[in-house]
C-alpha cells in the first residue's frame, strides 16, 4: 500500500513539474517573439526611452532600472538596455544603473526558472547528473562568477542557472561581481560614442580611456584562467601541515 501511494505522489509530482516547465518554456517562446516580432520592440530604442523618462524626471533613474530588470525577464538582450542607458545617462551613471537593473532583473529570472522548471529538470536527474548538481551548488560562487566572467548571455544564464541547485545568495553575489568589467566596457563606450557624435570630435575614440576600458575587457577574459589555475594551486598544496 506504501509503495503504491509513493508511486502516486511521485507521479503527480512529475505531472505538476512537467507542467510549470511547460508554461516557463511557452513564457520564453512568447518573450522572445514579443521582442523579435511585434511592434515592443520599437519602444526599446533610445529615441522612445529618452522621451519616456523624460517624463519622469527625478524618477528617470528608477525607470530605467525597473525597465532593464523586467526586459531581462522578458529574454530582452541585456547588451542593448545597457547601451541604451549608456546613451541617455553617460558612462558613470549609465553603468551604476545597469547594474541595478541587471542584478534585479537577473534575480527575477532566476527565480521563475527556480519556480517554474527546477522540479522537472531534478525529476529527469539521473545519478551522474545528481553528482555534478551538487558539485555546482557546493562551488556556486565560483560558477557564478566564473561563467559571467566569460559573458556568458545574461538572459540564457539566469535562467539556466535558476535550474540548478546553486543557492541564490552565491547566484547573486558571483552575478555582482562578475557582470562588473562587462558593463562598465558597454556603458564607457556607449558614453563615449555618444559625446562624439554630440560634440563631432573623433579623436575622442583614441584617448587612453578607450584603450583602458579595451585593456580591462581583454583582462576579464584571462580572470577565469586566472582563478582556475589558483585553485588548482591551492588543491596541490594541500592543507597546512602542523
Amino acid at each position: 500500500m506504501k509503495t503504491a501511494v509513493a508511486t502516486e505522489k511521485k507521479a503527480g509530482i512529475s505531472l505538476g513539474a512537467g507542467i510549470k516547465f511547460c508554461i516557463l518554456f511557452l513564457f520564453l517562446i512568447l518573450s522572445f517573439c514579443l521582442f523579435r516580432f511585434t511592434p515592443f520592440r520599437h519602444y526599446l530604442t533610445p529615441q522612445t526611452l529618452d522621451l519616456f523618462l523624460d517624463a519622469l524626471g527625478v524618477w528617470a533613474p528608477v525607470g530605467y532600472v525597473t525597465i532593464f530588470a523586467a526586459g531581462l525577464c522578458l529574454a530582452v538582450p541585456a547588451s542593448m538596455l545597457t547601451l541604451v542607458g549608456a546613451a541617455l545617462f553617460g558612462a558613470s551613471r549609465g553603468f551604476f544603473y545597469a547594474w541595478l537593473g541587471a542584478l534585479a532583473g537577473s534575480s527575477g529570472a532566476f527565480f521563475i526558472g527556480r519556480r517554474l522548471g527546477r522540479d522537472f529538470v531534478e525529476s529527469i536527474m539521473g545519478d551522474r547528473l545528481h553528482r555534478y548538481d551538487d558539485a555546482i551548488e557546493k562551488n556556486g560562487f565560483l560558477t557564478v562568477l566564473y561563467l559571467r566572467l566569460l559573458n556568458t548571455p545574461l538572459v540564457a544564464m539566469n535562467f539556466g542557472i535558476g535550474l540548478t541547485k546553486v543557492r541564490f545568495r552565491d547566484y547573486f553575489l558571483g552575478t555582482a561581481l562578475g557582470i562588473m568589467i562587462s558593463l562598465f566596457v558597454i556603458c564607457f563606450f556607449g558614453g563615449t560614442l555618444k559625446a562624439v557624435w554630440v560634440s563631432g570630435k573623433w579623436s575622442e575614440l583614441l584617448s587612453p580611456r578607450v584603450f583602458l576600458a579595451l585593456a580591462l575587457f581583454i583582462f576579464s577574459l584571462f580572470i577565469p584562467l586566472i582563478i582556475s589555475k589558483a585553485r588548482r594551486m591551492t588543491a596541490k598544496s594541500g592543507p597546512p601541515r602542523s
